[in-house]
């Protein structure tokens, strides 16, 4: 089987570091997953994801010219998740702006009431600020 860079494969996990783990392919080569391509969320300890002798699926990222390959278990992930018709994309929510605006209310006036609002939660978040800044700070005192 020839090495091929966004192929999927199936793989072994061979060995696990602190940086990544080793994944030997069906053709007997050996890869490594980086710890940032183990999953979507940070991966503070790549031992709760993984685990040696586990099987996995892999995207082939890079072969470099010393022939390293660099795998992707994400990026697999991510590829049968987009084949998948049943996966519906999250697309934000609409939004009826018209619900929002006051129809008799012209554009200056939305203008005053948004700046008028605007204003008073500046004063709010300010306010809040200072009170919890106490009066001013803590400054040392110099007695000479």
């Amino acid at each position: 089987m020839l090495v091929e860079v966004g192929k999927i494969v199936d793989g072994k996990v061979s060995g696990i570091t602190n940086f990544g783990a080793f994944v030997q392919l069906s053709n007997g080569q050996t890869g490594l997953v980086h710890i940032s391509e183990v999953a979507e969320e940070y991966v503070k300890d790549i031992k709760t994801h993984l685990k040696e002798n586990q099987a996995v699926k892999v995207k082939i990222i890079s072969v470099d010219n010393n022939g390293k390959i660099s795998l992707s278990i994400k990026k697999a992930l991510d590829n049968k998740n987009t084949k998948n018709p049943a996966v519906k994309s999250t697309k934000p929510e609409e939004l009826d702006w018209d619900n929002n605006r006051s129809s008799n209310l012209t554009f200056e006036e939305r203008l005053a009431k948004f700046m008028k609002d605007s204003d008073e939660k500046l004063h709010d978040l300010k306010k809040n600020f200072e009170s919890k800044r106490g009066s001013g700070g803590y400054r040392k005192s110099i007695q000479y």
